[in-house]
């Protein structure tokens, strides 16, 4: 299997209005369903396969570091899984191997509207400045709807990339080493614009790791001060750049780029 971004999580306080708000942005969105411990979600499927999964909380989830920064920084991106490269057994223990802190593999479920239980397992690490892991049990599918769900009015196809914030650019390229058992297409400082950045390519998809280093990178500093590492933002490819509305997409840096 080819290791890819499986999904993109963004967590919201409205789950009903975000529906309606991602819709006059242009997407299709579908409905999830409910998770054992409470939470609802919808989802964004794109043609590539991967999706967006928006999720909301009937009740807190103290242990929960969704729910957390939910909690305590508001509506936006939270996280983000890849798929596997071998499997999800061989791909957890090869990441503890390397000395990375990683929880699972962990069964998860939910039950579709239709009452269909969709089942899957998980590993993830603790620090959320890499992503955790996802691989299906019950048919993908099921998880990830096929054929017209996958076509959206404003023309999203697929993931260009995501860009994570990080504390520590040279630990975060290490952990994504052993994560993605790649190296960096590139590492080094932007001058002028007062971050570090470091990218890695999954196949069309880039991952770029990203530390604020002086006053011109504000967006990137009060991430991590008020969401703590993580996604940071997440890029489409589309028929036109545009960056989409921060307040229609519940605090979510997203923004469509033309394939070249």
């Amino acid at each position: 299997m080819r290791q890819s971004i499986d999904h993109i999580v963004i967590a919201v306080t409205d789950l009903d209005k975000a529906v309606a708000d991602y819709t006059a942005l242009g997407f299709t969105v579908l409905p999830g369903g409910e998770h054992p411990r409470g939470s609802r979600n919808a989802l964004i499927v794109l043609a590539d396969g991967a999706y967006l999964e928006i999720i909301a909380f009937a009740r807190p989830v103290p242990g929960f570091r969704w729910w957390r920064v939910l909690d305590e920084a508001g509506s936006g991106l939270v996280d983000y899984a890849l798929l596997p490269a071998d499997d999800l057994d061989k791909d957890t223990a090869r990441i503890r191997d390397a000395g990375i802190a990683i929880e699972g593999p962990i069964d998860g479920e939910r039950l579709q509207p239709d009452g269909t239980r969709i089942a899957w397992r998980s590993s993830r690490p603790p620090e959320p400045d890499i992503p955790f892991l996802c691989e299906d049990v019950t048919p993908r599918a099921l998880r990830v709807p096929e054929g017209a769900a996958r076509r959206h009015a404003n023309g999203v196809t697929g993931i260009a990339g995501v860009t994570v914030a990080v504390r520590d650019l040279a630990a975060s390229v290490a952990r994504y080493r052993a994560v993605t058992g790649l190296e960096p297409l590139a590492t080094g400082a932007a001058p002028g614009l007062g971050f570090a950045l470091a990218q890695f390519r999954l196949g069309r998809q880039m991952l770029s790791l990203a530390q604020p280093r002086g006053e011109a990178c504000e967006g990137l500093t009060r991430q991590l001060g008020r969401r703590g590492q993580g996604a940071f933002a997440l890029s489409f490819f589309g028929p036109a750049d545009r960056c989409l509305d921060r307040a229609l997409a519940h605090g979510a840096r997203l923004e469509i780029v033309r394939a070249l």
